[in-house]
């Protein structure tokens, strides 16, 4: 989807109507159970039910509290896990393994200490015997785009939190991924730093276009990064609301003081307290 808007949920039903040609990932009735461990007598049912369309190149965030299956969401798109009944689709086939068409950025940056910013950037590519013409080319360009030029050749320790999610997205998006999965990537960070790095997020997908599937715990981040916010309910998660963000992307400060986010925020706000209760 390369313009602007996205559409309001609609609720995937393979009996009712075929995959739309433009859906990237689709929960087709997908439910997730944990087994019992430990001292707990009963297994966890994490997910029910769940009935989910992302359009190509549509940024969704995934708002809920804690426990819902947000995180249990994106590990089935990542191949991580596996749907205990359902399907999870890319691109209309079910989701078997993890892949490089897509690629994952946690809350903390997990590099490795003893590379660079070049080589932690470039581990994955060269591990995959991609030509060095091409993902040398590739790595100067993203370092260039979150604004890391001059640092190549630092080690993790000696850059600030943000810097180093500014590495881990670099490194996320060299193998040019379809999906591009983060889950709360900025949580850590400092309000002024965060702001940054969601505008940084805007304008790499300016570049990129890549389907961006966001958890968050922040309406606020929510509203701002997305096409498209889903709000989770509590155990077993399942959509509770789905709301638009009809905003040009990239976004910048006066779209915080606007009307439309306003009303977006409260809005979510009193749905989030219902489901915290």
């Amino acid at each position: 989807m390369l313009h602007q808007t996205a559409l309001r949920l609609m609720p995937f039903d393979q009996s009712a109507r075929p995959q739309h040609a433009m859906d990237k990932v689709v929960f087709d009735n997908v439910s997730k159970v944990y087994p019992r461990s430990g001292s707990s007598k009963q297994s966890t049912l994490a997910i029910e039910s769940l009935n989910v369309a992302i359009k190509k190149a549509e940024i969704v965030s995934i708002l809920g509290p804690t426990g819902c299956g947000k995180s249990t969401a994106m590990n089935m798109i990542a191949g991580f896990e596996f749907p205990s009944s359902g399907n999870v689709l890319l691109d209309g086939k079910p989701i078997s393994a993890p892949g490089p068409d897509r690629a994952v950025v946690f809350q903390q940056a997990s590099l490795f200490p003893w590379l660079t910013v070049f080589e932690n950037v470039t581990f994955g590519v060269k591990s995959r015997g991609i030509s060095p013409e091409i993902y040398v080319r590739r790595a100067e360009h993203l370092l260039a785009a979150v604004k890391l030029t001059g640092f190549e050749n630092h080690y993790p320790y000696q850059l600030s939190g943000g810097m180093q999610q500014r590495v881990q997205i670099a490194r996320a998006l060299i193998s040019e991924p379809e999906v591009l999965l983060m889950d709360e990537p900025f949580g850590a960070l400092d309000s002024q730093t965060r702001l940054m790095m969601q505008q940084l997020v805007l304008q790499l997908w300016v570049e990129y276009q890549p389907t961006i599937i966001f958890i968050t715990h922040d309406v606020a981040e929510a509203i701002f990064v997305s096409d498209r916010i889903l709000l989770m309910s509590q155990r077993p998660g399942k959509v509770k609301l789905a709301e638009t963000v009809n905003e040009p992307k990239p976004r910048g400060d006066e779209f915080l003081g606007s009307s439309r986010f306003v009303e977006l925020q409260a809005e979510l706000l009193k749905a989030l307290r219902l489901e915290v209760r």
